[in-house]
């Protein structure tokens, strides 16, 4: 099921202008591309520390700071995309999260 194509729909604030997305080859792919937005955040604020640390709950805060955050996945079954909120991202955050960490 991670396999499938992840377009991660974005805006960062409330200004039309900030909207973007990116597309990944799968949806682990796309939730390490959100942490590397999230990492990318921190380096921005602290140029001067040299090893930045996170938890899942430092990661959900900038989730949930974001004005709109969802995911397009391709089901293969029926050839179309499947939207997904911010909520099952959070899920799959920490299931992918997870995972790596064993």
């Amino acid at each position: 099921m991670s396999s499938r194509h992840t377009i991660i729909l974005m805006q960062a604030s409330q200004n039309r202008a900030s909207r973007t997305f990116t597309d990944y080859e799968s949806i682990n792919q796309a939730m390490d591309g959100i942490c590397g937005l999230y990492e990318k955040k921190l380096k921005e604020i602290n140029p001067a520390t040299r090893n930045i640390t996170y938890d899942i709950s430092d990661l959900y805060n900038f989730i949930d700071g974001l004005t709109d955050l969802s995911a397009l996945v391709y089901d293969h079954s029926i050839q179309a995309y499947l939207s997904y909120d911010l909520q099952w991202i959070r899920h799959r955050m920490l299931q992918h999260l997870k995972k790596l960490a064993q």
